[in-house]
């Protein structure tokens, strides 16, 4: 199963794609580590961001895209654009998409620790949340 994590920072949507080979999780080398769109207030930037994204998954054969959710309000509120780059995201033909919340990823770290210090992933640092949610995702689903 390969499972790609999301999170979004600003007009980026931060990736990760892991897969589970019985057990064994390998991490993708994929060609972008984010999909950013141009201008979020544009609906024709907003579709290519969202064909962008579907054609990534595609080209990499991804299962299930796990977004790491972000509280509406509060201090830790996630921003409009983020929301909308969600919502596209989410409303992608021919893709499973499931939020993970906060609570949730704290509690099953907490019972799936990180078997490896991120930085021997290789991946950058700014990816460390989408791998984060990718990772626990599939050990709750091992």
């Amino acid at each position: 199963m390969r499972v790609c994590g999301v999170e979004f920072k600003g007009n980026d949507a931060v990736i990760s794609i892991l897969e589970d080979n019985k057990g064994l999780f390998n991490i993708l080398d994929v060609r972008v580590a984010r999909v950013a769109v141009e201008n979020a207030e544009d609906a024709e930037a907003m579709q290519k961001f969202q064909f962008s994204f579907k054609k990534l998954m595609q080209d990499y054969q991804v299962d299930k895209v796990i977004i790491r959710a972000r509280p509406m309000r509060g201090k830790f509120a996630g921003a409009a654009v983020g929301f909308k780059l969600e919502a596209a995201v989410q409303l992608c033909t021919d893709l499973d998409v499931e939020l993970i919340q906060p609570t949730e990823i704290k509690a099953l770290s907490k019972r799936n620790p990180l078997p490896i210090d991120f930085k021997e992933t290789g991946l950058k640092v700014f990816q460390e949340a989408a791998f984060t949610v990718a990772y626990l995702y599939l050990m709750q689903n091992s």
